[in-house]
């Protein structure tokens, strides 16, 4: 089962005016049944048990919070536990494409709300993959891309999972650790409004800067 040290690398903690904030990106819950695996990962419970470690006074989920487009009798108990792990912390999920009749799962916690996006101290959170919404902001924080940067050092090529800031937008990678990410070049693709970029600033999780990378 990962470990809280695979997870905190992978999110990230804001002050807001809601108090201490806690952001991850695409967990992809039941991504087990998704893709063909046998045995299950705990990687739900392990999730939970890192956010209630962090006691923030409120998570946001990025988006994409399940794997399977549908919702599964399965994956439905997968999400009610998950959610019954959290009764006592705040929870905003700000909707993905994944993330059709997430409702039926997060309708009986009256501490989870769901929306198309949070505009909360002028600050946009949203999961990526439409449009910019109509409103005024000063910073964005989106997730959808997953981005990942490959890196060669020495004749050993790795694949690292990396945040990526373009102008006033920060792209979170996916706090699964069994989801290995996307290439930025291909990954920012996914986001519409950010087809237009040609550079971006990549960081690794430990929050090493890798420099700008030419899109």
């Amino acid at each position: 089962m990962p470990s809280f040290s695979d997870f905190k690398p992978l999110s990230l903690q804001l002050k807001t005016s809601l108090g201490r904030t806690l952001l991850v990106a695409d967990p992809h819950i039941g991504f087990e049944l998704s893709r063909g695996l046998r045995v299950r990962t705990g990687f739900e419970e392990s999730l939970a048990e890192f956010v209630l470690d962090e006691n923030p006074d409120l998570l946001i989920i990025l988006g994409d919070l399940k794997e399977p487009i549908g919702l599964s009798f399965r994956l439905k108990e997968m999400l009610l536990q998950f959610f019954s792990e959290l009764k006592d912390v705040k929870v905003i999920i700000t909707k993905g494409n994944h993330d059709g009749r997430v409702e039926e799962a997060t309708r009986k916690f009256p501490n989870v709300e769901v929306r198309d996006y949070l505009l909360l101290d002028g600050k946009l959170f949203l999961h990526g993959h439409r449009k910019l919404p109509k409103v005024e902001f000063n910073e964005a924080f989106l997730g959808h891309a997953h981005p990942a940067y490959t890196l060669k050092s020495g004749g050993v090529i790795r694949k690292a999972k990396v945040f990526a800031r373009f102008e006033r937008f920060l792209v979170l990678p996916t706090v699964n650790p069994y989801i290995e990410g996307f290439d930025i070049r291909e990954g920012v693709k996914l986001v519409p409004f950010l087809r237009g970029a040609r550079e971006i600033d990549l960081f690794l999780p430990e929050g090493v800067y890798l420099g700008r990378v030419t899109l």
